[in-house]
């Protein structure tokens, strides 16, 4: 069963993260933003994100301690800058068999791209709710083991918008609307996530094709994140890079 858990996440959580989440986030178009998350009992935390060409700089607090995190997709580093220290520690971004991530397709051309354990068949295309997508078959092996789903990714928007899962569950995003959210114009987008003996889970998000990514997502339970205060525009080089004053730390 723990197994069967392990692969289960692996296709739906995955394959199935449309929009990216600030550490790994790669944008269409370079800007700053503060990230804002909070939940229903008030509780708020902020991130402040800078997303150059392959390259993004999160800066956050946690526990009175500054944090900062640069990630460079080209280069496959992602350091981590403890500036209250001058302290920073350094790994490689690395693929199932330790090559680079990224294989410079998109995940309507190959979903399973630098994705460990996931191998993807296209089967073909078809039409989702008048939306062109491609249909494929998902494998996911862990210790021997190997899950089947069945996923169609949108042509336009190279997001999955269904998903079936062997055990039954189900997963549907469906354009709803164009809206105008912090004075730009957005995309609504309803994800509803089945799984059996379960109640249906049903998440809002909202994509903006000039970033192309989520810039706004609503969650069961109340749980909101959203960007805000978006700057598009280039963003100084030096955000993206180490002091030299700064010394280097193992990881733990």
């Amino acid at each position: 069963m723990k197994i069967r858990s392990t692969l289960w996440r692996a296709l739906t959580i995955g394959l199935s993260s449309v929009m990216a989440s600030a550490g790994t986030v790669l944008a269409g178009a370079e800007f700053s933003a503060e990230m804002v998350r909070h939940g229903p009992q008030g509780q708020r935390v902020s991130t402040k994100m800078f997303v150059g060409d392959q390259r993004v700089r999160t800066e956050m607090s946690h526990q009175g301690q500054q944090i900062i995190r640069i990630t460079d997709k080209d280069h496959g580093i992602e350091w981590v800058l403890f500036p209250d220290r001058k302290e920073y520690m350094e790994q490689r971004l690395l693929g199932p068999e330790g090559e680079l991530p990224g294989t410079g397709t998109t995940p309507a051309e190959d979903p399973c791209g630098g994705m460990p354990g996931l191998t993807c068949r296209r089967l073909g295309e078809e039409a989702i709710d008048g939306r062109k997508a491609v249909k494929w078959e998902i494998i996911a092996t862990h210790h021997k083991q190997t899950m089947k789903s069945t996923q169609w990714i949108d042509k336009e928007r190279g997001v999955p918008l269904r998903q079936e899962l062997p055990d039954g569950g189900t997963m549907a995003l469906k354009f709803v609307a164009v809206e105008e959210l912090n004075g730009r114009r957005v995309e609504k987008w309803e994800r509803v996530m089945t799984i059996p003996n379960r109640p249906e889970m049903r998440t809002f998000q909202w994509f903006d094709p000039e970033l192309d990514l989520e810039v706004r997502q609503e969650l069961p339970g109340g749980m909101v994140s959203e960007l805000k205060s978006i700057r598009v525009g280039r963003q100084p080089s030096k955000l993206f890079t180490i002091p030299t004053d700064y010394k280097p730390i193992t990881t733990p």
